[in-house]
């Protein structure tokens, strides 16, 4: 029994980063209506950042992440507002995703060309100690990440409900033509809801490359295991792909004990066709839009 609680623990923390990276993805998705296939790699590119603010500066991870958050935001709005935007009115809908296929290709290719392939740990002090709860060990690190999950998911649900900002995304999320009308900029809400979901990356950078070591493909499991959690949860939903990502981290660690650590990704992937076949709208979803 005490193997099974420290197992759900394992996976609660899990869940966080999950959470960090699975609401930036399903925020760009919601207002968008991008897949965002970069999402991995622009995680990468933070990675990178981090290792090198780290090793070269001799700043703690943490303490980078501020600065991460913003920087990560310039380069989603940048992102936009040059790579996509531009594409935005293209007869086929389908050249934006084509756009991020190409930019994460792009990206893994220059990571390779800079930095190798070989994995660069980023060494943090504290973060792979453990607090000790009777006989449950919980690392520091996890437990970061999975309190920073709740407080970007709590804060984000109040710039949405709460500031005009966030409402006008709101608006443009339920109906595009309709919010123009209105005299909400849908272009520049595209510009920032993109930066606000590469600044979530940024911020579960910071908090992951202590963890797990930088490679120029680290971002494909992360994203892939977030395309999962933002399926689950329901496309656009920010609550639910909280809750997703809880739930699939739940279902990473256990399946990794109980079955076979190699056959997690599987167990994660069947359970997403599951989903697509029984409940293509997720836990939360409201099911098709508007537009």
């Amino acid at each position: 029994m005490e193997t099974f609680v420290q197992l759900v623990i394992n996976g609660l923390m899990l869940g966080g980063l999950f959470a960090i990276i699975s609401v930036g993805l399903t925020l760009i998705f919601g207002i968008i209506r991008l897949v965002n296939f970069a999402h991995g790699e622009l995680l990468m590119v933070g990675m990178y950042l981090t290792w090198l603010g780290t090793v070269k500066l001799g700043l703690h991870p943490y303490v980078l992440a501020p600065p991460l958050v913003l920087v990560l935001f310039v380069i989603g709005v940048l992102i936009q507002r040059f790579i996509l935007q531009p594409l935005l009115d293209a007869r086929d809908a389908h050249v934006q995703i084509f756009a991020t296929v190409g930019l994460s290709t792009a990206l893994i290719n220059l990571a390779l060309l800079v930095f190798g392939a070989d994995l660069y740990a980023t060494p943090a002090s504290g973060v792979r100690e453990s607090i000790t709860l009777g006989p449950f060990r919980i690392l520091i690190g996890q437990l970061v990440m999975f309190v920073c999950g709740i407080v970007v998911v709590a804060a984000l649900h109040l710039f949405m409900e709460r500031t005009y900002l966030g409402r006008a995304i709101r608006a443009t999320a339920q109906h595009r033509a309709a919010a123009q009308l209105m005299g909400v900029d849908v272009k520049r809400i595209y510009i920032v809801t993109f930066g606000i979901g590469a600044a979530c990356v940024g911020l579960a950078a910071a908090l992951v490359a202590p963890i797990y070591p930088a490679s120029p493909t680290v971002g494909t499991y992360f994203v892939l295991t977030a395309f999962v959690v933002v399926v689950l949860g329901g496309m656009g939903s920010l609550h639910g792909a909280f809750i997703g990502a809880l739930l699939i981290g739940l279902v990473d660690s256990l399946s990794a004990f109980y079955i076979a650590p190699d056959l997690k990704e599987v167990v994660i992937f069947a359970l997403f066709i599951l989903i697509l076949l029984f409940r293509p709208t997720g836990l939360f979803g409201l099911g098709r839009g508007s537009e």
